[in-house]
């Protein structure tokens, strides 16, 4: 796995974009004086991030690293598309994952293999060609693309409204009644662009820290 030399989602980027975005929405700034700027996340660019995303599917942030630091160890330390490829699947599932999990690593091992997925030319492709590119993976849908787009390439405008958490810490730090569906949050994020990223940060971090009946 390598760095991305153009990785821009860093953490003095992020510190400029909510400023930006405060000045634009004072509840934005209120959000930010009450938990505080979020930290930046970066992972490598490479096979074994992408493999991350798929085991943390639908499971907790405990649960995900206590199943790939099984999976690491079936596969001598190394997670990479060759010995995903040369495992056989009771091997992989003893680690943990499901069959359905099985099948999506496999396919991701098999378009690296096969170049369908080139890893080293994502960096120079645009937000649009990185996600039409992962998505058409077996397993791979529009969160997971923007998973790597944010965190392993440092893209700075993306808004994964399909993130529950997303909509509904952007929902507490809005002051919204409800929860906002995806399409509303994709609406209401318009003005924060090209800094959505950050703002994405931002409510996750609101989430964890403000409860439902806090916010309201």
């Amino acid at each position: 796995m390598k760095r991305v030399a153009n990785f821009k989602l860093t953490p003095g980027h992020v510190k400029k974009a909510l400023g930006v975005s405060a000045e634009r929405d004072e509840r934005v700034a209120m959000a930010i004086a009450r938990v505080g700027i979020p930290k930046a996340r970066r992972s490598p660019h490479g096979f074994e991030s992408l493999a991350r995303i798929v085991v943390g599917q639908q499971v907790s942030t405990r649960a995900a690293e206590a199943i790939t630091a099984r999976l690491v160890e079936t596969l001598e330390g190394r997670l990479a598309p060759t010995s995903i490829a040369a495992s056989a699947d009771a091997a992989l599932r003893g680690a943990g994952l499901s069959r359905q999990k099985v099948s999506y690593l496999r396919s991701l091992a098999d378009a690296v293999l096969t170049g369908e997925l080139a890893l080293d030319r994502l960096p120079e492709m645009s937000d649009g060609e990185v996600l039409e590119r992962i998505t058409a993976i077996r397993g791979f849908g529009v969160w997971s693309a923007h998973m790597y787009l944010m965190f392993s390439l440092g893209r700075t405008d993306i808004w994964p409204s399909g993130d529950l958490a997303v909509r509904v810490g952007f929902g507490r730090l809005m002051g919204l009644s409800t929860r906002p569906t995806a399409r509303e949050t994709e609406q209401l994020a318009d003005t924060f662009q090209p800094y959505r990223s950050a703002l994405a940060l931002l409510c996750w971090h609101y989430y964890g820290a403000v409860p439902e009946v806090e916010a309201t």
